[in-house]
């Protein structure tokens, strides 16, 4: 059951909770258009971890005519947001489960199309080709489906993330639209830690895939790495991000890690 069938104040929402390295989401079956999708008050609730179920985010899954499902993704704010990678890869390990694909999709998101293999619990998924880098002098910038703010820090354990990263997602050139936030620290050759701080959530979280995306690309284009497949900590796990170089652009890139159902539910809303 979804929603009461009579027009009254109380609904009753059935859901899922998935997560992907700690960036965890509220998902609902959305393919017989019952959400409302418009009511940001009602997202907001749903995500507030005092008051609803609690979640960095909440998506969508709903039918599409070309592709095998669509993906609608809300921030914690109760805003629709760009493209989240922990979040595609659990929409996927949810499509899997609800039976709507088997081993491989192709299902299309705010920033175009996607597609993505699972075994397990592992979701390897393909972002978009990122075809602009920017460099300035103590931070990197790109967009790999959400804009991404790329910076070094040494002392990452101990440090005010929320309010550095705030200055910064706030700050020019940013202002309101705002940035998501990357701080950087080399382990290896081929492994580095990352924190992030995300618009939407204003705050750290445990993991954002887009984020590791985006700093993995950042690492090589710097030269900071040599390697195609780079191992990213982060404070929910591990994540993995492979890629391809060619000329100036990136291309054939995924990001590969766990995605899990927590436990479903329903809730008065």
């Amino acid at each position: 059951m979804y929603f009461c069938p009579h027009q009254i104040e109380e609904m009753i929402l059935s859901f899922y909770k998935y997560q992907g390295t700690g960036n965890d989401f509220v998902l609902v079956d959305n393919r017989h258009d019952i959400f409302p999708k418009n009511n940001t008050k009602l997202i907001r609730k749903l995500c507030d971890r005092k008051f609803g179920i609690g979640a960095d985010g909440l998506i969508l899954l709903e039918n599409d005519e070309t592709y095998d499902f669509k993906m609608i993704y809300y921030n914690a704010d109760g805003n629709e947001s760009t493209m989240c990678g922990n979040g595609g890869r659990c929409m996927v390990a949810f499509a899997n489960f609800l039976g709507v694909i088997q081993q491989e999709t192709t299902f299309i998101a705010i920033d175009g199309t996607h597609y993505a293999s699972i075994e397990a619990d592992v979701v390897n998924l393909q972002m978009q080709d990122v075809t602009t880098i920017e460099n300035h002098d103590e931070h990197v910038f790109l967009d790999t489906g959400s804009p991404h703010h790329v910076t070094f820090k040494e002392e990452i354990s101990q440090f005010d993330i929320k309010k550095e990263g705030a200055a910064i997602r706030y700050g020019a050139p940013y202002f309101e639209e705002g940035t998501n936030v990357n701080f950087v620290k080399k382990l290896s050759e081929t492994e580095f830690r990352v924190r992030t701080y995300e618009r939407g959530v204003e705050d750290e979280t445990l993991s954002c895939g887009t984020g590791v995306t985006a700093v993995a690309l950042a690492m090589h284009h710097l030269q900071e790495t040599s390697a195609n497949t780079v191992t990213l900590q982060v404070e929910g796990g591990s994540l993995e991000v492979s890629f391809e170089k060619e000329a100036t652009s990136y291309k054939n890139i995924f990001l590969k890690g766990k995605a899990t159902q927590v436990f479903k539910g329903e809730i008065s809303c």
